[in-house]
């Protein structure tokens, strides 16, 4: 093992503490079998041009189907689901949620209560507070990110908010309130290492990336068209991949920009390789696709959305991202599909 990371573990606490004050939490973790990789390390190294002209053209993920961010319109109503939430003897929204993301969701280790925080935990609160009328009528369940789909399905909680892209496979899966952020794969690594982004850089390189993620899921695609990286290496959460990262056992991480981002300013020795992501993805609030036609929850949160657009987003976004991502030209604007 190098030990080029082992001096990154400082500060408020570098990513393997935080992530050890985590498992430390009270928070409730679901436990789930874990889903099959999306993609596998198999395949030809391939030719590193072919590769770097096949990762700059690639198209978006929003484009291998209609507009896939768009949602139900926005409802203010109450119906059967709101009503279940409602009515149930724990009288909380369960929302899945992140708990090592750095200023998405997580714990600061510095503070005495180590209560949740972050810019998704923000947008959770105001949703308990539009049904429940109390934003802490919340009750947060830690998810890895490939057990997120699995967690809605099953009906462990009622969302998830978690920096989790809207595709078009996953609208197969479950539902999606409109987009509440946009975001791009970027490739993560030390100051000090060779690699520039999406090109031939990469070859022989070991990357990590997060099971169930879009971001392992683009890595497949691309070794199909002559990625000459080892992707190989995967985790249940993203905060892994950086922790591997920081011990040397990866040369690079590949995830969404928007967190790479801030992983970055939990690290000052890494940094965004690129001048820009590889592609266009969306954040939505996942929930369970709805059964005889209520959709009453998913109408909901879009007026929720609508709203917080209007007052809350920007003044969350200057709190928690503007440090690492600087200025925003603010939330994407939402698109309807009825």
């Amino acid at each position: 093992m190098r030990t080029r990371g082992l001096a990154r573990l400082r500060g408020w606490g570098g990513a393997a503490a935080m992530a050890v004050a985590c498992a430390l939490t009270g928070s409730l973790v679901l436990v789930l079998p874990e889903a099959g990789d999306a993609a596998g390390s198999g395949g030809d190294a391939g030719a590193s041009r072919a590769f770097q002209r096949s990762a700059e053209a690639a198209p978006a993920r929003a484009e291998e189907c209609e507009a896939p961010e768009a949602s139900l319109s926005p409802a203010d109503k109450d119906g059967p689901t709101i009503e279940a939430i409602r009515n149930r003897k724990v009288k909380k929204l369960i929302v899945g949620v992140d708990q090592n993301s750095y200023r998405w969701g997580y714990r600061d280790p510095n503070k005495k209560t180590a209560t949740l925080e972050g810019f998704d935990i923000d947008l959770a609160h105001k949703i308990a507070e539009d049904i429940l009328g109390d934003r802490d009528a919340v009750l947060f369940r830690a998810i890895p990110t490939n057990q997120r789909v699995k967690a809605i399905q099953t009906g462990q909680v009622d969302m998830v908010v978690r920096t989790m892209t809207i595709t078009c496979k996953r609208e197969d899966e479950v539902s999606f309130s409109t987009a509440y952020f946009k975001t791009g794969q970027q490739v993560l690594a030390p100051k000090s290492s060779d690699i520039t982004g999406f090109n031939d850089t990469l070859d022989g390189k070991k990357v990590c990336s997060a099971k169930g993620s879009t971001a392992l899921t683009e890595l497949g695609e691309l070794k199909k068209k002559g990625l000459g990286a080892d992707i190989g290496t995967t985790v249940p959460n993203q905060l892994d991949c950086l922790v591997r990262l920081q011990l040397g056992e990866v040369d690079a991480v590949v995830t969404d920009s928007a967190l790479a981002a801030s992983q970055a300013a939990q690290d000052p020795t890494v940094e965004l390789k690129g001048d820009a992501p590889l592609n266009t993805e969306y954040y939505g609030v996942a929930m369970k696709k709805p059964e005889n036609g209520d959709d009453d929850l998913v109408r909901r949160v879009n007026q929720v959305l609508e709203d917080y657009r209007k007052s809350g987003w920007q003044k969350s976004y200057d709190h928690w991202l503007k440090p690492a991502l600087g200025k925003s030209a603010g939330p994407p604007a939402p698109k309807y599909s009825d």
